[in-house]
């Protein structure tokens, strides 16, 4: 059996996976979570954590958002965090800016998920075709749901319903692309 492992900055990326990680993960793949209390908790015991585990062949993810931060900067700092570990190939990724930018890339997920009619008829609007631009993502998403939008339920709400092929948040994609490749890896080095 497979196991990978996500290393997380905070509850609220644990819930979403939850609901995501189901209709993108083969069975027969056991995940892990180890969720922290924030970015400076992960990148503190980043590598106490990796070092740590024992499992064999396990797989690591470690996700960080980005907030305002040098993207570039953050991903090296992580990166030289596991080679120090000695887990060089773990998987880093950084949400541009954070989570809910994902969620401002797929209204429609937001729409089925806390189930406000049309909400999806915005996503033309310019800021929402490239929601990683936006470094006030939590506030766009409460304002846009009447403040319905909740960090940790909205998240468990929303991961279900993600789309897992949209392209609009590069950062989304570039996640969900990481993990296939990782996937694709686990089941080469399975046979």
């Amino acid at each position: 059996m497979s196991e990978l492992v996500f290393l997380l900055e905070e509850a609220s990326a644990e819930e979403m996976l939850k609901g995501l990680l189901p209709r993108l993960l083969p069975t027969g793949v056991n995940v892990r979570f180890i969720t922290f209390e924030g970015k400076s908790d992960l990148e503190n015991n980043l590598v106490r954590r990796l070092r740590g585990y024992l499992v064999p062949n396990a797989q690591f993810v470690v996700l960080r958002d980005k907030d305002s931060g040098d993207c570039k900067a953050i991903k090296a700092r992580l990166v030289e965090k596991c080679i120090t570990a000695n887990r060089p190939n773990a998987l880093i990724r950084i949400a541009c800016h954070e989570l809910e930018n994902w969620y401002l890339a797929d209204l429609a997920a937001v729409e089925r998920a806390l189930e406000i009619p049309n909400l999806s008829s915005k996503q033309g609007q310019v800021k929402f075709l490239t929601p990683d631009n936006l470094a006030n993502a939590v506030q766009e998403l409460d304002r846009l749901t009447n403040h319905q939008y909740q960090k940790i339920s909205g998240s468990r709400d929303i991961g279900p319903y993600l789309d897992l092929d949209n392209t609009r948040s590069h950062s989304f994609a570039v996640f969900i692309s990481g993990i296939r490749l990782l996937l694709q890896r686990m089941e080469a080095g399975n046979q």
